[in-house]
């Protein structure tokens, strides 16, 4: 699985601690990119615009897997929650974190890195994503109830997949300056034209690259 590590610009001051804490948590199983956003860029995005980033990376296969948030962490779940591809959780305790993987089987993990985030808070944040990331995801729990829930997730991903558009499907609704933005940063825009898979939703996106 690949997983990548995005924040709001309100806390890039977090954001080394946090790349590295996905990466101790994720150990030799998975492969952790770092996208920022970094304390050096002059460029501040919103958690909206994150949120748009991460529905691109996941829309176009660059990644399979999101660990974000914001200031509160709820914004970040609320932005990610209505744009195409995302399923997202807030999470803010190690059993938060458990039961999403378990049970949710979502794609965006989103985590307050302001509210609640005082002395020791880098503690409960490795804790945090060492449950995350303990295990298969979407195999149900408790072990008694595991096919129900199991049934349950594939529900919700069949809901989405009906009640969702694709990131295609509305391209041409959104924002035009939101979208040049985001894919002038270079730093995410290479990886997601080099890493991406979905050419369709790629050969459409280099129009606001140029």
């Amino acid at each position: 699985m690949k997983i990548g590590v995005i924040q709001a610009s309100t806390r890039t001051s977090i954001n080394q601690l946090l790349f590295e804490s996905v990466k101790r948590a994720a150990g030799n199983h998975h492969k952790v990119i770092n996208f920022g956003i970094f304390p050096d860029e002059a460029e501040n995005y919103s958690y909206v615009e994150v949120a748009v980033m991460i529905s691109l990376l996941i829309e176009t296969g660059a990644v399979d897997f999101v660990v974000s948030g914001c200031s509160s962490g709820q914004g970040m779940m609320m932005a990610c929650n209505s744009l195409p591809g995302l399923r997202a959780g807030f999470i803010q305790t190690p059993q938060d974190a458990f039961l999403f993987g378990r049970i949710n089987n979502g794609n965006v993990a989103s985590l307050s890195f302001g509210l609640n985030f005082g002395w020791a808070g880098e503690l409960n944040l490795q804790y945090t994503l060492n449950e995350l990331f303990h295990g298969e995801f979407g195999i149900g729990y408790p072990p008694e109830a595991a096919k129900r829930k199991r049934e349950e997730a594939q529900l919700l991903l069949t809901l989405n997949a009906i009640t969702k558009k694709s990131f295609l499907d509305i391209i041409d609704q959104l924002d035009e300056i939101l979208l040049t933005k985001i894919l002038k940063r270079k730093t995410f825009a290479d990886y997601l034209f080099e890493c991406g898979i979905n050419s369709a939703l790629l050969e459409r996106l280099s129009f606001f690259r140029n």
